[in-house]
């Protein structure tokens, strides 16, 4: 279920848990677990979206109690001012560090946007940097190899694309396990077969900003729940 982890007269920060929309969207019209409407409920305030996680993304999450507010943070979470990092799972052994330059065209989910050939379709800007924190060589043979091998990763955005980081991961030749539209299905169904853990290994775990009216410095964090948090401590990960 969602968790406050910040709350004051202007903004709130959440915990979204994996499989939550953010709010009421087309794309998944049935979905009935909604994120800021559970939030209005709780705080019994109108909430104001700010940013996005991804339906099958965990983590930090910021609303705002006005539109005024939500400008002013939306502007920040755009700049170099504020921190957005991930803790993410993938195949193979990554590079210990790098950045990933890569621009990528918009992501087209109706009908009427995926007509349009994707050489059509302008390319924007996207940069996204990242540390290898663990790994891990599994003896069984996943795919075509004898043994599996992953990485823990922490992973910062510079830019916010749509599906940007599980996108990078793939353009890197290093895709996230659990995704079923950029990794592969092999790994995803061995981690949810051996681990229990079938989600998209993807979280929001810390978020730094200036407060809009304090100027305090915020450090928000969620820290690693569930299935996910099992794995990590299974696969003897230290995660601070």
């Amino acid at each position: 279920m969602p968790k406050l982890i910040f709350e004051d007269e202007y903004l709130v920060a959440a915990y979204k848990p994996e499989g939550w929309l953010v709010h009421r969207s087309d794309i998944d019209r049935h979905e009935t677990r909604l994120l800021l409407q559970t939030l209005r409920d709780l705080t019994g305030c109108h909430l104001y979206p700010v940013h996005r996680l991804d339906k099958p993304t965990s983590g930090v999450i910021v609303f705002a109690k006005s539109s005024d507010v939500a400008a002013r943070l939306q502007a920040q979470l755009d700049s170099d001012t504020s921190v957005k990092q991930y803790l993410a799972v993938c195949r193979g052994y990554c590079p210990e560090q790098g950045v990933i330059d890569h621009p990528l065209p918009p992501v087209a989910d109706f009908k009427h946007q995926r007509k349009r050939p994707k050489s059509e379709l302008p390319r924007q800007d996207a940069v996204t940097l990242f540390r290898r924190l663990n790994t891990v060589e599994i003896p069984i043979a996943v795919d075509r190899y004898p043994s599996s091998r992953y990485s823990l990763v922490e992973v910062q955005l510079k830019t916010g694309r749509r599906h940007q980081i599980r996108r990078h991961f793939k353009h890197i030749q290093h895709p996230l396990i659990g995704c079923p539209k950029y990794g592969k299905s092999v790994h995803n169904r061995f981690f949810s077969e051996h681990f229990g853990c079938g989600r998209l290994l993807l979280h929001a775990h810390r978020l730094e900003l200036v407060h809009p009216v304090s100027n305090e410095r915020l450090k928000l964090e969620a820290p690693l729940q569930g299935c996910f948090r099992s794995l990590a401590e299974i696969l003897d990960w230290d995660i601070q």
